[in-house]
């Protein structure tokens, strides 16, 4: 898969709903009825971070969940990789990018939204063919006036920003034009993924799918 393939299948997924949830499970036992309650509330595209021993086995089990489009977040290594893609992730995300990440990535076939956090990132990945990409940490990089700031020279990126992203702030980062999406955990709260209240994820879920962009 070619950089510009790669970015043409992470814009479609970006485009599924104004937010992409990114997602921390520790059992899998939670990733089917998760997964049905983020996308019975209008979420499809899901983000599963490779941060917990469990991440491998909660992507195969949402894989399973008609309707949803599961993706890998977090992949540092070709490893990573090639581990999400045997567990039947469809895209990637990554905090930065590394040479030899993208060419796993391009390798495999799997779709990645890398992470850029300034120009400089943002113009070598470009350059490699990349107009599609994450901007992480959105917040700590400052916020959506930096993003902005960043997509006046560099208008041909599409950006998803993650890291800090809320309710609150969301729609000042999906009101710019360089914004597809956000990627955000507040979604799935701790509290509610571990009591089981998929209903309240459902409508939180639904609040984030009517948010403008």
């Amino acid at each position: 898969m070619t950089p510009q393939e790669a970015s043409q299948k992470s814009e479609a997924i970006c485009r599924l709903a104004p937010v992409v949830p990114v997602l921390v499970v520790h059992d899998a036992a939670h990733a089917q009825p998760l997964a049905q309650a983020l996308v019975d509330g209008g979420l499809p595209a899901l983000e599963v971070t490779l941060r917990t021993p469990a991440a491998l086995d909660v992507i195969a089990e949402m894989a399973k969940v008609e309707g949803g489009t599961v993706g890998a977040g977090t992949l540092l290594t070709p490893e990573d990789v090639q581990r999400a893609v045997d567990a039947g992730a469809k895209f990637g995300v990554s905090p930065g990018a590394t040479d030899r990440l993208l060419d796993a990535c391009e390798e495999a076939g799997l779709p990645l939204l890398p992470g850029a956090a300034t120009s400089t990132e943002a113009m070598r990945l470009l350059e490699r063919g990349y107009t599609v990409q994450k901007f992480f940490p959105a917040e700590a990089n400052g916020g959506a006036k930096a993003l902005k700031a960043i997509g006046a020279p560099l208008p041909q990126i599409r950006f998803c920003p993650t890291g800090g992203v809320s309710l609150a702030n969301a729609p000042d980062y999906l009101g710019l034009s360089n914004t597809l999406c956000v990627g955000g955990s507040w979604v799935a709260p701790s509290d509610k993924v571990q009591t089981g209240d998929w209903d309240g994820i459902t409508a939180l879920a639904r609040e984030a799918a009517a948010l403008p962009r």
